[in-house]
């Protein structure tokens, strides 16, 4: 065993410690990789590798051929270069060191790797992807140094024209990927691959910078840090056609839809959020801006479909003549309910409809006045008593009796006056 694994490893949970012991034993033990130990021991490979990463880094270091305390593997970091593997990297750094020294020259490449004991054509591909200068150094002092050895160099014509095809279709769209160039014009990936990287180095570096700008700026119909378009699959968009169409022309919920229609509320759901946002935020109300986030508090979520349930009691109402408990009872409505609805999503009609302040500062419903106004000349005028004038109306007595002490106090103490007169008259 390299180390002797401690019992009790520092910020981590009791739990995870005896869930990844096993593997990290074998870690410590054994040169097996990290995808075959979490085979063996039936674990997750993302997450033992994180374990590692986070609470036993200097084991990962001396791997890659580092060797330092548990205290400083914290501040040290691998070097790797792009689509380099860090065991790859210490598995040839010595016999590259070697290709790029003096001390080799006379060797060709191939000798080199029999030396460390590497295949000739993986150390050579490993040179030409990652380390291109070292090739040209040593091209150029063997060249000066008389050890020529007259063999073709660069691409073959015979290659360049199996290739030329996919190298324009990948410098006139960027949103292609390799692998779809390849099928596409039925070469080989993995040779395509290698073909760009060994003789088109400004192609892969452009597509590179291309893709970094757009790491973590996902915008549909852009392209992606994977050099992709951000767009949903052909039949992602074949499964949802028909209840986006309903979604977009009808009031109707997504729960109704989804179920109508036969697809998952979920998946329907988080269609609509990643790729058709804009039309759930048409829908609430809400302002939309493409790449900047949405304010969903900003306006109160509601259903169209509610909004159409209320659209012709709101168009009767807004003629005026009725009230709104009317309007409700006519539409079949439940007063309560649509007075809310008002209050929240028709806030001018509801305050037109609502109590106003009075010259003596009370509060009076607009159509209370047109409602009492010639019970209240009669009352004012006669003797006629508000029990009498209630039933000849035909509306509360209670209420309107409420209504003139609330409102009109005046008219009150003019009709006990007429009252006093007529006594004192008789």
């Amino acid at each position: 065993m390299k180390e002797k694994i401690p019992n009790r490893t520092r910020g981590c949970k009791p739990e995870t410690e005896a869930k990844y012991r096993p593997a990290l034993e074998l870690y410590a033990a054994t040169d097996l990789s990290i995808a075959e130990i979490c085979r063996q021991c039936g674990i997750s490979t993302s997450g033992f590798s994180r374990y590692i990463g986070i609470y036993h880094r200097h084991l990962m270091l001396e791997r890659n051929g580092i060797k330092c305390d548990r205290e400083e593997a914290g501040d040290i970091k691998i070097s790797q270069r792009r689509g380099q593997c860090p065991e790859t990297h210490a598995k040839y750094k010595e016999a590259i060191a070697a290709c790029d020294s003096m001390d080799y020259i006379e060797y060709n490449v191939s000798q080199i790797a029999r030396e460390f004991g590497l295949d000739g054509t993986n150390l050579g591909r490993q040179l030409r992807t990652h380390y291109p200068e070292v090739l040209e150094f040593r091209e150029w002092a063997r060249q000066r140094l008389g050890l020529d050895d007259g063999l073709p160099r660069g691409t073959r014509p015979w290659c360049r024209e199996q290739y030329a095809e996919a190298v324009e279709l990948l410098r006139t769209d960027r949103y292609v990927t390799v692998q779809e160039a390849a099928d596409r014009c039925n070469v080989s990936y993995s040779g395509l691959e290698q073909h760009l990287i060994f003789y088109h180095k400004e192609l892969v570096d452009n597509r590179i910078k291309v893709r970094k700008k757009a790491v973590r700026q996902q915008r549909k119909g852009k392209i992606t840090g994977r050099g992709t378009l951000h767009t949903p699959k052909p039949e992602t968009v074949e499964v949802y056609a028909e209840a986006l169409h309903l979604y977009r022309t009808t009031p109707m919920s997504v729960r109704k839809i989804a179920k109508q229609i036969g697809v998952s509320l979920r998946g329907f759901y988080d269609y609509l959020q990643t790729w058709h946002k804009e039309l759930v935020c048409q829908r609430k109300g809400i302002p939309y801006e493409e790449g900047k986030p949405v304010d969903w508090s900003s306006v109160r979520r509601y259903n169209p479909a509610t909004a159409a349930k209320y659209a012709d009691a709101i168009a009767k109402l807004k003629k005026g003549g009725l009230t709104t408990a009317k309007v409700a009872a006519e539409f079949g409505l439940h007063p309560e309910c649509f007075r809310q609805y008002l209050k929240e999503h028709e806030p001018e009609l509801h305050a037109n409809l609502g109590m106003k302040k009075t010259e003596n500062g009370g509060v009076m419903a607009p159509h209370s006045m047109e409602k009492y106004k010639e019970a209240l000349h009669l009352y004012a005028t006669t003797t006629e008593s508000v029990k009498s004038l209630a039933r000849r109306f035909g509306f509360n007595d209670c209420s309107f009796g409420q209504f003139i002490r609330r409102q009109f106090p005046e008219l009150h103490e003019q009709h006990q006056k007429l009252l006093r007169q007529m006594k004192e008259a008789d």
